[in-house]
């Protein structure tokens, strides 16, 4: 037990040194020379700089998914990630491929589709996957030849549903037809309803012509049909996917006190040295949070709060706008569902929005607290890091990583590469790990890096634009601890799809306390002969041998739970709201550890 000792010397010697900011630890100063700037341009080959993660795996697209004309063409770019068991599906402008992950260290392409349709966003529920279609040339049957006619029965634009009950062979059953396509949609379940799931549909190019989708309308919000200023609810029957058909046409955006369905930003800038900013006629992309009944909804030229307690009739309750937000993108609750960061896709994804020049607030993450139902600006978060004029950068899509006691989310930001940061305290966001290649080319501005980087059952997983797809997991460092990393590692997910968040909830174990008390300790906010005992008592109960000395650990660890109560309604120096929470988390996880061990 040579190693807790030193681990209690440890614990006493590091106790007195305090860190002034929650989650402890210091931003880089702002003449240090970051790593990522200057680094070599190439394809497979690009340099490369890390910090907190290890690259596991590099997987390069498979056959059918690179343009045969040039590595770099368009119409091939790889998009989002969904996940379920042991299966990373990664969705295409051509289809999308399926990666065996059970060994997360070399994942291995299991199925590939071709099925050209826009970005292809996937999601999956049981043996179901859903992709979103959007471009003109899309077709009904999967064809590649596309669709020649400018009005046609063949042509393809809405949400298409696989049956992949035969992970090999996925097999189309349906697919809906709607009049905006889907750029994006996201699964909601109704908690009362186990028959059916629904999908909200996100679509954002023009309108169809009603000659080819009937009920189809472009004209503006005086026409009470227009397919304008609204999304799609797909009802999805499991039992009989081939009957799935939209059910309602929420109008989001409606001004309750006048009964505009156009009551929202209507486009332009906000004054001088401000963003103009697209209409809010669409949302781009919602994230559902069935377990608090909420969603947050990035809109063009709003962020909105949505109540989705009925989810076939889902109504706003709050809404706000950012004068340097070019394009509301994507949205991301804290797990306890008390912040919400929205990002901004200032360039729409294909310009170099990272430049030393940009402003910091200009595609960046806006982060908000939620009050009495009520969106509160709190702060931003945009990538530290300068890029290139050779590099497309902007705030992306990302997800939390799930450690007790922080808000920590890992974000792709295209070739300005993987950021994760921690948000607990959200007016003082603070980056912990990244990773960054230089620019494909050195030359021109050519497409790529990360659309998505999400956590998953212990790894992140990250979508390549143009080289295809990366493993990563993280690694130990002064911002985040190895016990920290093995409490966020302890959530398991047999499927996830990051637009349908779920509700984290951690066993107590011993693991999970450890996490706390390696927080508690970094910040300096727990008594040093408090840290002493409570790590005493983990390290008795780990090691405890016959039914008494078991008993005499248990006691010990029931009474630093008290302890650590009564330590959390008295202010530490240097201890904050978020700390004092800590310690009554950590008095809780030793109380449930102690019961489920009697």
């Amino acid at each position: 037990m040579r190693f807790r000792s030193t681990l209690l010397c440890l614990l006493l010697a590091t106790a007195g040194s305090f860190l002034n900011s929650d989650p402890g630890f210091a931003q880089n100063t702002p003449d240090a020379v970051d790593p990522r700037v200057g680094l070599a341009a190439g394809w497979h080959d690009a340099a490369t700089a890390i910090m907190g993660v290890e690259l596991l795996a590099s997987i390069p697209k498979g056959v059918g998914f690179v343009n045969p004309d040039s590595a770099f063409g368009a119409g091939y770019t790889n998009s989002d990630i969904a996940f379920q068991g042991d299966y990373a599906i990664q969705g295409n402008y051509r289809g999308f491929q399926i990666y065996d992950i059970e060994d997360p260290a070399n994942p291995t392409l299991r199925t590939a589709v071709v099925c050209p349709g826009g970005q292809g966003d996937p999601s999956v529920y049981g043996n179901l996957l859903f992709i979103s279609v959007q471009d003109r040339s899309a077709r009904i049957d999967c064809g590649t030849q596309g669709v020649a006619d400018s009005i046609s029965a063949e042509r393809f634009r809405g949400v298409r549903i696989f049956d992949i009950n035969d992970i090999r062979s996925p097999r189309q059953v349906a697919a809906v037809q709607t009049c905006r396509g889907s750029h994006t949609h996201t699964v909601v379940e109704d908690p009362r309803d186990d028959e059916n799931v629904y999908i909200y549909v996100q679509g954002t190019s023009g309108v169809r012509p009603a000659e080819e989708l009937g009920g189809c309308s472009s004209l503006g919000a005086d026409d009470p049909n227009t397919s304008l200023f609204r999304i799609e609810v797909i009802r999805v029957p499991l039992d009989r996917p081939q009957d799935a058909a939209i059910v309602s046409e929420p109008r989001l955006f409606t001004n309750e006190q006048t009964g505009d369905i156009a009551g929202l930003w209507g486009g332009g800038d906000h004054g001088p040295g401000t963003q103009r900013t697209s209409a809010t006629n669409r949302c781009h992309d919602i994230t559902a949070y069935p377990a608090i009944g909420l969603a947050a909804g990035a809109c063009a030229g709003n962020g909105i709060l949505i109540d989705i307690s009925d989810p076939v009739n889902p109504y706003r309750i709050d809404e706000v706008v950012d004068p340097g937000f070019a394009y509301w993108h994507s949205a991301t609750f804290s797990n306890d569902g008390t912040k919400v960061i929205f990002t901004d896709e200032w360039g729409g994804g294909g310009q170099p929005r990272c430049l030393a020049t940009d402003p910091p607030t200009w595609g960046a993450d806006a982060i908000f607290e939620i009050v009495g139902r009520k969106l509160l600006f709190a702060g931003y978060y945009k990538l530290s890091a300068p890029q290139t004029e050779q590099e497309n950068c902007v705030a992306h899509n990302g997800s939390l990583i799930p450690v007790p006691g922080r808000d920590i989310k890992v974000q792709g930001w295209y070739q300005g590469g993987l950021s994760a940061f921690d948000f607990t305290d959200p007016a003082n966001p603070v980056e912990i790990a990244y990773f960054d290649r230089g620019p494909i080319s050195d030359q021109e501005m050519v497409s790529g890096g990360y659309w998505s980087t999400y956590y998953y059952n212990g790894f992140i997983y990250a979508g390549e634009l143009s080289r295809g797809f990366d493993v990563f997991r993280l690694v130990p460092t002064e911002h985040l601890s190895q016990n920290e990393i093995d409490a966020a590692a302890q959530i398991r997910m047999d499927e996830f799809n990051v637009q349908h968040q779920p509700r984290v909830v951690w066993d107590p174990t011993l693991g999970v306390a450890r996490a706390y008390l390696d927080q508690l300790m970094r910040n300096n906010s727990i008594r040093a002969d408090r840290a002493v005992s409570v790590a005493g008592a983990l390290d008795r109960i780990e090691r405890a041998g016959g039914a008494a000395e078991r008993a005499e650990a248990l006691t010990q660890l029931e009474q630093a739970a008290f302890s650590l109560e009564t330590d959390s309604r008295v202010a530490v120096d240097g201890g904050t709201t978020a700390d004092r929470g800590r310690l009554r988390s950590l008095a809780a996880t030793l109380r449930g550890l102690a019961g489920s061990m009697r």
